[in-house]
């Protein structure tokens, strides 16, 4: 392939991150839209609030599971296809949730949980592909960020709308068909490289799950996976998901309050990604601003909890999302802790371990505290055990860092070396 055919399909590749990027923040929205019409979406399914939360947490089954596919899709039939495929089952997904079943919506969360698991790494692939070794970490960064504005948007926009009395049933109808007309966009512009096709026959002869077996077999994956899950499920299962109810129940905040109050933990995200990575790169080590990331994602916890009236619960929740952002930097070391031709599926991997962890904690929370959460209990102290869940979490989090090797400091290359 001569130059100007690479700078071609290097320009194409560009345009298809910039959709992929549009995919993932669709991705975010989705995912935390449900925490702001919790009681409207119980009363179209015709179920409980127990068990709604029950069925927007089944987006983590297939989440993680579909995470390794995404990877091997990725490897083996390129990003044009596995794009379209993840942006068109997550539109799928959206548009079940229209219709007024419980099964409707069991299936149409399993689906968005399907199709958004080829979204971040999907966005990697294509940042791979068009942008320089020295801007890809940028552009990395960017896709992170851009997410978790989605996931911010996913309450801070979605939530007024409900509150102005918008139907959900349009508001699904909506964003699904944005999604599928984003996904035949990823079709037609996501180049298909024919260089790339030729390294099918040589990687099927090491067989299809030969990266996995690779990666699965190093404890370290399996330590980063972890704690990045742990560090996680007080974004994914508290924040964009009960959090609007707990404050709502336990706190007496009003739902507009409530609402801006969740999101603030997305919105943190997108200065705490960008700035702890950019931390650990300047100093050159991982594991220390992991740390300190995790220690003051429970200081935030205890303030909110305790001490309430020292912080406003925006600011509260904001240095919580900031800190949280310590939760991406376990990404960074599975990929220095394994080979160099296995690390797009080190991505896989670490998201189904940390979506699993997810998986696992959102029935635990939702049992312990979730079903308690209408009942005459004292809310102060409900709403501090609940709190306590996620400290405890957190500092599990911590203890196992201290098991993880540090893969700073050009340490990345003696591991793969040694593999």
């Amino acid at each position: 392939m001569d130059i100007n055919t690479t700078k071609s399909y290097t320009k194409y590749y560009i345009i298809a991150w910039v959709f992929g990027l549009v995919f993932y923040f669709l991705d975010y929205v989705i995912r935390s839209a449900p925490a702001v019409m919790i009681p409207e979406l119980s009363h179209s399914f015709s179920v409980s609030e127990i068990r709604l939360v029950t069925i927007i947490g089944t987006y983590y089954y297939t989440y993680s599971t579909c995470s390794l596919i995404a990877g091997i899709a990725l490897d083996r039939f390129g990003a044009k296809y596995s794009l379209f495929a993840g942006a068109l089952i997550l539109g799928i997904g959206c548009l079940l949730f229209m219709a007024s079943s419980q099964f409707s919506g069991v299936t149409g969360r399993l689906f968005q949980g399907a199709g958004c698991a080829f979204a971040f790494p999907g966005c990697v692939y294509l940042a791979s592909k068009g942008f320089s070794a020295k801007s890809l970490a940028t552009a990395i960064g960017f896709t992170q960020c851009l997410g978790m504005l989605g996931g911010s948007a996913g309450q801070f926009v979605v939530g007024p709308l409900i509150e102005k009395g918008i139907d959900i049933s349009a508001f699904w109808l909506y964003i699904g068909i944005f999604t599928i007309i984003v996904a035949f966009g990823l079709w037609f512009i996501t180049p298909e490289n024919k260089a790339e096709q030729k390294t099918v026959p040589e990687q099927k002869k090491q067989g299809l799950l030969s990266p996995y077996k690779v990666v699965f077999s190093n404890p370290q994956s399996w330590l980063c996976g972890i704690v990045s899950g742990l560090l996680f499920a007080p974004t994914t299962i508290f924040a964009m998901t009960w959090a609007v109810d707990f404050f709502q129940k336990d706190r007496a905040l009003d739902f507009h309050t409530a609402t801006i109050s969740s999101a603030m933990v997305a919105f943190g995200w997108v200065f705490g990604c960008p700035l702890l990575g950019y931390i650990t790169d300047k100093i050159k080590k991982r594991k220390p601003v992991l740390i300190f990331g995790a220690a003051m994602m429970i200081l935030s916890l205890v303030q909110l909890l305790y001490f309430p009236s020292l912080l406003p619960v925006k600011i509260s929740m904001f240095l919580l999302g900031v800190a949280s952002g310590a939760a991406m930097i376990p990404y960074s070391i599975i990929k220095e802790a394994n080979p160099d031709n296995v690390k797009g599926s080190a991505t896989g991997a670490i998201n189904f371990i940390t979506f699993g962890v997810t998986t696992l904690l959102s029935p635990l929370f939702s049992h312990l505290f979730g079903k308690t959460l209408s009942s005459n209990l004292d809310k102060t102290l409900h709403f501090q055990q609940a709190g306590l869940f996620w400290i405890i979490g957190i500092s599990i989090a911590i203890l196992v860092s201290f098991m993880l090797k540090e893969t700073g400091e050009g340490k990345s290359e003696l591991v793969t070396a040694k593999e």
